[in-house]
């Protein structure tokens, strides 16, 4: 698990994403070690909480590693949109808390992550977004998620935007629940999932399962629209000649 850190603080479980070169994106193999800890820690009594949070201090994660993304062809899109159905369905599913320390930005997959999670600590220049339209990628699943917090019009202005908010933004439609310095965002979010380690556990699981279920319905909907849609925008080679003007324009290749 290179690029996964895992700690324990007390009764806190802490993740740090750790691929701060690439901005802590995430490929299929990162993802996987995120699924096999938060699984551990489910079944680990002496955890009763979940801190994630990101190295560095420019990114908790800019999402998808277009490196990884940038070759599908609309049989690997199928199989990709099913990755996310385990990572989405592990989180929404777990029995014990989240809180996300927002170290710095959360784009496209990392912002839904984080929507997912139920706790949000981040400073004053954390930016959230769905920028997928930007990289020539459909947003389906983050769109589910937004209309679940926000609302459909503000959805639909992100999503077909693409645009970031800054963290202001972010506190006062209620993404963003405590805003610290940034040197005590890490320590913000452990003390807040320490008191939600210390409650009852069979009612906090019962209250997480309880969200779950009310959105299971939409989330299997959401997840087969995606591999609907990302099977026929992949067939179109848009995405791979989007990613490619993309990075283009910020001196960047896929391969960095």
């Amino acid at each position: 698990m290179d690029h996964v850190l895992l700690d324990r603080v007390g009764a806190v479980g802490l993740l740090t994403l750790n691929k701060p070169g690439k901005l802590n994106a995430w490929d299929r193999p990162m993802r996987d070690d995120i699924v096999a800890a938060l699984r551990t820690w489910d079944v680990d009594e002496a955890i009763g909480a979940v801190v994630m949070t990101g190295s560095g201090d420019r990114a908790f994660s800019a999402g998808q590693d277009f490196a990884e993304a940038h070759g599908f062809d609309a049989e690997r899109a199928e199989s990709w949109i099913r990755e996310w159905e385990t990572f989405y369905g592990t989180l929404r599913r777990l029995r014990k808390p989240i809180v996300v320390a927002l170290n710095g930005t959360a784009a496209g997959s990392a912002f839904q992550v984080a929507l997912l999670c139920d706790i949000r600590v981040g400073h004053a220049d954390v930016t959230m977004g769905q920028p997928e339209i930007n990289s020539g990628i459909a947003s389906i699943t983050g769109p589910w998620i937004m209309k679940e917090m926000l609302g459909m019009s503000r959805t639909i202005e992100l999503t077909l935007t693409g645009r970031m908010m800054d963290a202001a933004e972010c506190e006062r439609i209620g993404l963003i629940h405590y805003m610290v310095s940034r040197e005590q965002v890490l320590p913000r979010a452990l003390e807040l999932a320490a008191g939600l380690a210390s409650k009852a556990p069979l009612a906090m699981r019962l209250d997480r399962a309880w969200f779950a279920d009310m959105t299971e319905a939409s989330f299997r909907q959401t997840i087969d629209a995606a591999i609907r849609s990302h099977r026929e925008a992949y067939a179109s080679g848009e995405p791979a000649r989007m990613m490619e003007d993309f990075m283009a324009v910020r001196g960047h290749t896929l391969g960095d």
